[in-house]
């Protein structure tokens, strides 16, 4: 592992980055790419989360490989630049907008919304949507949320769906695509309760019960699945699965169903100093805790810090709770021998890579050894 972050340091240095910065390994992204086609159900198309992989060019290469122009969109800002970007794109809300967020956007006509399918999880928002789309004088394509056992709302059961699509005929400007469904909940279900692989089968067969609901035109979006689940869906009814964070692999992600995948972002810092750590105070609390194991002897204050990641290097480099954390100078503890002076870069992997991604300004690109590009990315949410 010293070696491979030695390599990145190399690069970073050659490359003149001094600053925290958002490093992105395409050579291990591409790897995480050729598992997905691999593995990927041949029925399934991916559908590309754009809040977890929020940078264009990112985008663009993941798309290009996979062959996929649907992308699954949260903002409607990073939508607006999405459709923008890639003109055949058709973009699928992965959480319902306030109807004037919603409003807000079609009247400012920045994009081609043509393309976009608005989520309903309510019959009230389904009204909303209905007069919203009367009001403007265009066609809604929306799909429906539905629930399939994670329980963050969305129609509960084949039968409110019904309901729904028998009131949807009253909304002459809308048209159903089809229905959005997300199972993150299957990967954690304990042993006890039946485990992952049984809750993920109970929110696929969930899922089919809502399709056959619609008719044969509502059918085009037939949704499920997310990064950690993707890869494990075979058969059903859905017709597409949505992946983002999978590609770059933050730790959140290391399940099962993404077994051989590669972390391939990482946030890359200067360490400003190196120290003999005492706490504040009488020092002789310092020794004692010191004696107790309870704080390091032997620490590193970071450029920035308080980020949603793990640190990886140097290696048993590790936060400390009686210090806290600092988004200017972050103290990290090190183990006593330690090789680390300032100057060195640390490393740390992101937890999340959604607005993890976008606080580094444009994403410093590793291949080959070597910084080869500088990926802009989208704003934050």
């Amino acid at each position: 592992m010293s070696a491979y972050f030695a390599t990145l340091s190399e690069a970073l240095e050659q490359a003149g980055i001094f600053q925290p910065c958002l490093l992105l390994d395409l050579d291990r992204l591409d790897s995480n790419i050729a598992l997905v086609k691999e593995r990927l159900d041949p029925s399934l198309a991916v559908r590309l989360v754009d809040k977890s992989l929020a940078c264009l060019p990112l985008l663009s290469h993941i798309g290009k490989t996979l062959g996929t122009d649907r992308f699954m969109t949260f903002h409607p800002p990073i939508s607006a630049a999405v459709l923008k970007a890639f003109p055949d794109a058709d973009l699928l809300y992965g959480k319902p907008m306030p109807v004037e967020a919603a409003r807000a956007a079609l009247v400012k006509g920045d994009a081609d919304w043509s393309r976009v399918c608005w989520l309903i999880d309510t019959l009230q928002r389904l009204a909303e949507y209905g007069a919203l789309a009367a009001e403007l004088g265009i066609e809604l394509r929306i799909a429906f949320e539905i629930d399939v056992g994670l329980h963050r709302g969305g129609f509960a059961e084949p039968e409110a769906l019904s309901q729904a699509l028998k009131v949807l005929s009253a909304y002459k400007r809308l048209r159903c695509e089809g229905v959005m469904a997300y199972e993150a909940h299957a990967p954690h279900i304990p042993g006890l309760f039946g485990g992952p692989a049984k809750a993920l089968a109970q929110a696929s067969e969930r899922a089919a019960a809502f399709v056959a609901c619609l008719s044969a035109d509502q059918r085009g979006i037939l949704n499920i699945g997310g990064s950690k689940t993707a890869l494990l869906h075979h058969g059903g009814a859905a017709n597409e699965v949505s992946m983002g964070s999978a590609f770059v692999l933050p730790s959140d992600f290391d399940t099962s169903g993404l077994e051989g995948f590669q972390p391939a972002a990482f946030i890359a810092t200067p360490i400003l100093k190196v120290v003999e750590q005492i706490l504040p105070g009488p020092p002789v609390v310092s020794r004692l805790l010191q004696a107790l194991g309870r704080f390091p002897r032997k620490g590193c204050y970071l450029y920035g810090g308080k980020w949603m990641a793990e640190p990886v290097f140097p290696e048993g480099m590790k936060t400390n709770g009686l210090l806290g954390l600092s988004s200017n100078q972050q103290f990290m503890g090190l183990p006593a021998d330690a090789v680390a002076r300032p100057g060195d870069y640390a490393f740390l992997r992101p937890t999340q890579s959604e607005a993890v991604l976008q606080q580094f300004g444009p994403i410093a690109v590793f291949s080959g050894g070597r910084i080869v590009d500088r990926w802009p990315v989208l704003p934050m949410m």
